[in-house]
């Protein structure tokens, strides 16, 4: 039985798996989080699969991860107030389940609205 190595963000890339693309470029796509732990949550993606994680990305291509923080911040723009949390999660015992590298940007637009330190603990 043939098996599918390709990441999730690579069948999405890809267009095999839907997603609610919200920007895209030559590097990048970015698009709604499934399963968001904040009123926008986004994931921002480099569109090869190449780099498992941050540190690889950083190590490989530090140009691209700096495209990948700019676009979290065009987004943050765009979505929310300009205010936003960008993580990384490296490793299976950090929470990366999708060893593709990506970004999360978090944000809570709206007055009184906040991302307190600890509340995307669960």
């Amino acid at each position: 039985m043939e098996t599918d190595e390709r990441s999730l963000f690579s069948r999405i890339i890809d267009r095999e798996i839907p997603a609610d693309i919200v920007y895209e470029d030559d590097e990048v796509i970015a698009f709604r989080d499934i399963a968001p732990k904040a009123p926008v949550h986004l994931l921002v993606v480099p569109k090869t699969g190449q780099y498992r994680d941050v540190a690889e990305l950083a190590a490989g291509d530090p140009a691209l991860l700096a495209t990948v923080v700019a676009t979290a911040k065009r987004l943050a723009d765009e979505h929310a107030n300009g205010d936003f949390r960008l993580i990384f999660n490296t490793g299976a015992g950090a929470g990366q389940t999708v060893f593709h590298v990506h970004a999360h940007v978090l944000s809570a637009p709206g007055e009184g609205n906040s991302l307190e330190e600890g509340n995307l603990a669960d």
